[in-house]
């Protein structure tokens, strides 16, 4: 149960019920797992762990999403030669960097992601539209992947250029270090990433490079709509077809800053089979279709803003009196620190428009140190935005399109991402599908990223989570081709996870390439077409690009053919090569999961059995030689027992060979001759191959290798930079503290005059280091300083706080000595009263006892092993003797409490006395953890004993050899106990040797307990000893209960 006083949100609590986590039993250690909603703008993860159900990651400063964007600033304190890094900082703490260093700040670089200059989908335009809106940053196009890259100024010339994948993984383990910490410092090495629809396998490839340079291994990559669909599914159910209902059908239409998508998914429950020969009815979420507009999103509507204000600002009179020409909006877009504040504030203004009808920016030095202030309504910004008004439906219709489905058929659009909340966006579905069916029951800035870590739960086996099944898409139609001719194997809805054979009439080693079908519309400059489906007809402005994937080489192809005709006798023309192909779960990619060649042979009857033919034969039970045979006319049977057993082996007779076999079953009219005749079986032969990558080159492992110790240096040098802040600000805090501190009167009574004045004379001078030639200083540099201060002042703060705690425990440890007196007093007195009553019972004379025991002993009764069954008489059994009473203390306990009263009474009257002596400023000679130890001591022994008077001494010990006393046997009682045995022993019961569980828990439990504390001179009653241990375990009870306190599941 949570915490009193937490608040959790409806959504969050829907959640937990969903998501039962469990330790999962077959997995040696737990471990956390990431959901990551990669955006263009903003990157939100939430964090799955034992504990932890779904939780938000949260920033540094406590925010619930992070901006997509890294920043290097320039090291101040980096002397030449040394091998720190600038500090790098990210989100909202780099964005607020870019108008001080718009050279060094890298925001929204998704869609650069698997972009090249050389690619027929854009990637030059999508390059270009990116160094236009961040003018300041030097870009560079690498030699070997035609890539674009990043130098920063913070670094020096001869720094090679920072990739895309590079910064991104920044990013991520940014976030993967705030979920560790969030985690309670476990490692987390698991995530499942969202990404668009659209995103192609170079794109694909470049985000999971990415999180593999974060230290992230990719589960699996999901879809944006899938993940959202994913997150609706967890706190609901759906009517199963099975039972007569009918399934739901829901758009989810996800508006970010980047892109527009639409996906149809289906969502119905269904009955799979369980354990055993149950079943069970699980929820199934599918998508049925996609659409996109790759460029429609937040960025471009900002864009659309910075132009109407650089007019604006142009056209002012200010702007005009720089007298800059033709020119001058060009050398506006193109200043860093101006492009910086412009993309800043459009976006506030976008976001302010989407709930108030007008509102107003204002812009200090936005250029040349002249300031502009921009007005606008709601009305204007529609009036700007108009072109992009009629793109809101295309994805949706196209998604429409794909499923097959028409708007009639929707239960709801599920609206998704910030973009989405613009009221035209929502004004334009709404003419198209109805108000009724425009829904907002999701979180739009959440759903996606709990979805993900939805799925990588469930793809994980550390936990156990709600059965939902999902059906992802390929997106894209899938070809591979051997000959001149390709073939299509997957179309754009087929289900990830797919397999499909495919039979090749290649007899030597040959390579298969797959490829993806992609339509690139020609008016959008290269652009993805929205409209990629297969059923696209010429004369609608697209055309059809191939990219390519992957290409398969085969290895032992033709070996394995010669070994088919030489070793078994195969055609040529018989053998068959075969390949099975699937659509990856992972990333949507066609992998080939086997390749294999075979043809049927004939089993050779005639060839020498094995072991088990010849140790049958030992045995007289024949062998697969010519005892197989049909016996002729006239033979008669010599052994049925023999011809049975050998009926039996025929019908489970078996081929080995090197290779994987499968048997041919003859059919029954040939019986009589398969003997001869030999069983047909296929031989198998399986094929190894290599996949090669295609498309965006995979860098080489020793540019993989320099990437990694890249990154693996800038942490080394981040951690580094924190340790010297934090050692700095320990420095500064010292210094500023101790020079208020040096002259008050504590601190002059705990200090010599001489340590006063080395003090003052270090705090002046290392206060003028500091804020001089120590601003740049080293963390080695300060930590001696800091040390040298510690030297000085460690000492006299010891002083001051013995001074003050010492009073305080010589009370206590008084007090403890006090009651001790007083337990010994009454341990003498329980032994000395012990001794004189077994005394006067071993006085006492025993001949009566003596003579009945005789009497006793010389009459055997012969009948008493007898029973009477029906007998209604009652045996009693005879009343016991009362046995003297054992005393729970002995004199070496009296001996033992008495000494080390005595040895820690004499030890504090000398500390005391010596303490005396001594000045305040003076090292003490009584120390305050002495005393605490010393009065525990003496509180551990008194426990002790006290316990043991609770549980009343030890029992009596039997002797050997005595006989077990029988049951007298009688009917069962039909009479029930009055009352049941109270949980606490009373003080007669504890006088005479009555068991104690729970007093023997308190005893162990007050091994460490706080003094007991009674009136010196007085001696506690037992009642008074255990209220007081009662207590006591009261009040570590609930120290324990507040040091441990934790949220649970």
């Amino acid at each position: 149960m949570a915490p009193p006083g937490r608040r959790r949100s409806l959504y969050t609590l829907s959640l937990a019920f969903c998501v039962l986590v469990f330790f999962a039993t077959t997995t040696s250690a737990v471990s956390a797992v990431l959901g990551i909603d990669l955006g263009t703008e903003y990157i939100k993860a939430a964090l799955v762990k034992p504990g932890i159900p779904l939780e938000i990651v949260l920033t540094k400063d406590s925010k619930r999403k992070e901006a997509s964007a890294v920043a290097f600033k320039p090291s101040n304190n980096a002397k030449p030669g040394s091998t720190s890094f600038p500090e790098r900082v990210y989100g909202s703490d780099a964005l607020a960097l870019a108008a001080r260093f718009p050279a060094d700040v890298y925001p929204n670089l998704k869609p650069l992601l698997g972009k090249r200059r050389t690619d027929l989908l854009g990637g030059r335009d999508i390059i270009d539209e990116y160094k236009l809106r961040h003018p300041a940053l030097e870009t560079t196009i690498g030699e070997e992947r035609a890539t674009i890259g990043f130098k920063s100024q913070a670094f020096s010339e001869q720094q090679e250029a920072f990739s895309v994948e590079e910064l991104l993984a920044m990013e991520l383990k940014s976030i993967k270090a705030n979920a560790e910490a969030m985690a309670g410092g476990s490692s987390i090495s698991d995530a499942v990433v969202t990404v668009p629809a659209f995103f192609t396998s170079d794109e694909r490839r470049a985000v999971e490079l990415a999180a593999d340079l974060a230290g992230l291994r990719t589960l699996s990559l999901v879809s944006d709509g899938l993940a959202v669909g994913i997150n609706y599914a967890t706190s609901r159910t759906f009517p199963n077809p099975a039972e007569g209902g009918k399934p739901e059908y829901h758009l989810v239409f996800d508006m970010g800053a980047g892109s527009t998508t639409a996906t149809v998914l289906r969502f119905q429950g269904k009955t799979v089979k369980d354990v055993g020969r149950f079943n069970k009815t699980i929820q199934e979420v599918s998508v049925l279709g996609t659409g996109w507009d790759q460029t429609l999103g937040g960025d471009a509507l900002n864009g659309v803003l910075i132009d109407d204000i650089i007019l604006g600002f142009v056209a002012s009179p200010k702007f005009k009196a720089l007298d800059l020409g033709k020119d001058g909006t060009t050398m506006v877009k193109r200043n860093g620190r101006s492009s910086a504040k412009l993309w800043k504030e459009a976006e506030r203004v976008r976001q302010v428009l989407s709930a108030n009808s007008e509102t107003v920016a204002s812009f200090e030095s936005l250029f040349e140190d002249l300031d502009f202030r921009y007005k606008v309504n709601r009305a204007k910004f529609e009036k700007l935005t108009a072109s992009y008004v009629d793109r809101v439906t295309a994805p949706v219709e196209d998604a429409l399109d794909a499923a097959k489905l028409t708007i009639e058929d929707l239960d709801s659009i599920i609206l998704h991402g910030g973009a989405a909340r613009t009221p035209f966006v929502q004004k334009k579905l709404e003419a198209l599908a109805g108000s009724a069916k425009i829904r907002s029951n999701v979180n739009a800035d959440e759903a996606a990223v709990f979805g993900a870590a939805f799925q990588g739960a469930s793809l994980s086996p550390s936990f156990r989570v709600k059965d939902i099944r999902i059906g992802e898409a390929a997106g894209f139609a899938v070809k591979a081709q051997w000959d001149k001719k390709p073939q299509k194997l997957f179309t754009p809805t087929s289900l990830l996870g797919t397999v499909k054979s495919v039979s090749i009439k290649h007899k030597e080693d040959f390579s298969i390439s797959f490829k993806q079908d992609i339509y690139v519309s020609e008016s959008l400059n290269g652009q993805i077409n929205k409209n990629t489906r297969s059923t696209q007809s010429e004369g609608t402005g697209t055309i059809q690009v191939e990219i390519p994937i992957a290409r398969v080489e085969t290895k032992n192809l033709s070996a394995s053919v010669a070994q088919l005709t030489e070793k078994y006798g195969c055609l040529p023309a018989n053998i068959s090569t075969e390949f099975t192909i699937r659509l990856s779960p992972m990333d949507g990619l066609p992998e080939v999961i086997r390749g294999s060649v075979s043809c049927d042979v004939v089993a050779d009857v005639d060839k020498k059995g094995g072991v088990v033919d010849e140790v049958k034969g030992f045995f007289g039970f024949g062998s697969r030689k010519s005892a197989q045979e049909p016996l002729e006319n006239g033979e008669e049977v010599e052994e049925a027992a023999s011809i049975s057993v050998e009926e039996a082996e025929a019908s489970t007779s078996t081929s080995i060979a090197s290779s994987t076999t499968t048997e041919v079953t003859a059919s029954p009219s040939a019986a009589s001759k398969k003997s001869k005749e030999g069983k047909k079986r296929r031989e198998i032969i399986y094929i190894d191959f290599t996949t090669i990558a295609e498309g965006l080159e995979v860098p080489s492992p020793g540019a993989l290798q320099r990437m990694k110790d890249r990154l693996a240096a800038l942490d080394e040098s981040d951690r580094s930079r924190a340790l010297r802040e934090d050692t700095r600000n320990s420095l500064e805090g010292y210094i500023y503290r101790y020079r208020d501190t040096v002259d008050t009167e504590s601190f002059v009574k705990a200090s010599t005059e001489d340590e006063r004045t080395r003090l003052n004379s270090l705090l002046s001078g290392m206060s003028d280091w500091l804020y001089g030639a120590g601003a740049d200083a080293n963390r080695e540099e300060l930590k001696t300083k800091l040390e040298e201060l510690q030297a000085i002042i460690t000492p006299v703060e010891s002083r001051q706080q013995e001074t003050i705690k010492r009073p305080g425990q010589i009370k206590l440890l008084q007090e403890a000595l006090d009651q001790t007196k007083s337990l010994i007093d009454v341990i003498k007195a329980q032994v000395e009263q012990a001794a004189s009553l077994s005394s006067s019972l071993a006085a006492e004379p025993s001949t009566v006892a003596t003579a009945t025991s005789s009497s006793a002993s010389d009459e055997v009764d012969e009948f008493a092993e007898l029973e009477d069954p029906t007998s209604g008489s009652t045996i009693e059994p005879a009343k016991p003797s009362k046995a003297p009473e054992i005393p729970p203390f002995t004199q070496e306990d009296v001996t033992a409490i008495t000494e080390l009263y005595e040895r820690i009474q004499a030890w504090l009257s000398e500390k005391e006395t010596a303490q005396e002596k001594l000045s305040a400023f003076e090292d003490p000679v009584l120390l305050v953890r002495e005393i605490e130890t010393k009065a525990k001591e003496l509180n551990a022994v008194a426990i002790d004993l006290v316990s043991r008077k609770t549980k009343g001494g030890p029992k009596p010990k039997k002797p050997k050899g005595s006989p077990r006393p029988k049951k007298a046997k009688s009917k069962k009682s039909t009479s029930k106990p009055t009352s049941k045995p109270t949980s606490k022993p009373t003080a007669e019961e504890g006088s005479k040797g009555g068991e104690s569980n729970w007093a023997e828990k308190m005893a162990k439990e007050a091994k460490d307990a706080p003094y007991l504390n009674f009136k010196p001179g007085e001696v506690p009653t037992q009642e008074q000893i255990m209220e007081a241990l009662e207590k006591v375990k009261a009040e570590e009870a609930a120290k324990e209960k507040e040091k441990g306190r934790h949220e649970e599941l």
